[in-house]
C-alpha cells in the first residue's frame, strides 16, 4: 500500500470537511426556499443533505449556527455585488445611505432573504465581518463638529442594529417600501447628520447602481 504524505492526508480531511459543510449549508439554502425558517429543523437539514445526525453537528452546534452560516454568505454575496457602485461615490455619508437603501431594497423584494439575513443577530452578532469593515471607514470619514460627536465604534453598532432590526420587520411583512427613505434618513441622523443634512443625502443616492469596474470590488 503506498504511503500518504501526513501534510497531504490533512489536506484531505480539511477538503471533505468542507464539502460537507457546504452540503450542509446548500441543504439549509433548499429547505429556507421551500418553507418558513422557523419551520426548519436538524432533521429536515440532515435528511435533505443526505448526512447522519452526528455529522451536523461535527460543523454546527446548532440550527442558529448553520443559519447564521447561511446568512453570512447570503449577505457577503449581495455586498460584493454593490461594491463597485459604493466605491464610486464620493461622500462617506452618501456610501453609508446607498449601502443601507439597498439592503433595504433587497429585503422588500425578496422577504425570505431578509428573514434568514435577520437571523444572524442571535447567533454572530458580529457577522459580516467585511460589511462592517467598510461601513466602519465610512464612518471613520464622517465629518464631525464637536469632540462630543459619538465615536466610529458606536455609530457602527447603531447602523448595524438598525438595519438588523428592519430586515427583521420586511422579513415579516410590518414594513413597506413607503418607509424605506425615512428608515435610511433616520440611520443617518442617529449617527450625527441633521435632520436637512440627512435629507440631502437621500435625495442625492443614485437610483441605479453606478457603472463601475468590477476590480473596484476588491478594495
Amino acid at each position: 500500500m503506498a504511503n500518504i504524505n501526513p501534510a497531504r492526508r490533512a489536506e484531505i480531511g480539511r477538503e471533505k470537511r468542507a464539502r460537507t459543510r457546504a452540503q450542509l449549508v446548500e441543504a439549509a439554502n433548499s429547505l429556507f426556499a421551500r418553507q418558513a425558517v422557523e419551520s426548519v429543523t436538524v432533521d429536515d437539514v440532515v435528511r435533505e443533505a443526505g448526512v447522519a445526525k452526528g455529522t451536523f453537528y461535527v460543523h454546527f452546534d446548532s440550527l442558529e449556527a448553520l443559519t447564521a452560516a447561511v446568512a453570512e454568505e447570503l449577505v457577503q454575496s449581495f455586498d460584493e455585488m454593490l461594491q463597485p457602485g459604493r466605491v464610486s461615490l464620493s461622500e462617506p455619508a452618501l456610501r453609508i445611505a446607498f449601502g443601507c437603501r439597498a439592503f433595504i431594497d433587497k429585503a422588500l423584494n425578496d422577504s425570505r432573504w431578509a428573514a434568514v439575513a435577520a437571523r444572524m443577530t442571535a447567533a454572530t452578532p458580529k457577522g459580516g465581518e467585511n460589511i462592517r469593515r467598510r461601513l466602519f471607514e465610512d464612518l471613520q470619514q464622517l465629518p464631525t463638529e464637536s469632540p462630543e460627536e459619538t465615536s466610529a465604534e458606536l455609530n457602527l453598532e447603531v447602523v448595524v442594529g438598525i438595519m438588523l432590526q428592519i430586515l427583521r420587520a420586511l422579513g415579516e411583512g410590518r414594513l413597506s417600501s413607503l418607509n424605506r427613505d425615512a428608515v435610511i434618513s433616520a440611520i443617518l441622523r442617529a449617527i450625527g447628520l441633521g435632520a436637512q443634512e440627512a435629507e440631502s443625502v437621500v435625495e442625492r443616492l443614485p437610483t441605479t447602481v453606478p457603472e463601475k469596474s468590477s476590480r473596484a470590488a476588491a478594495n
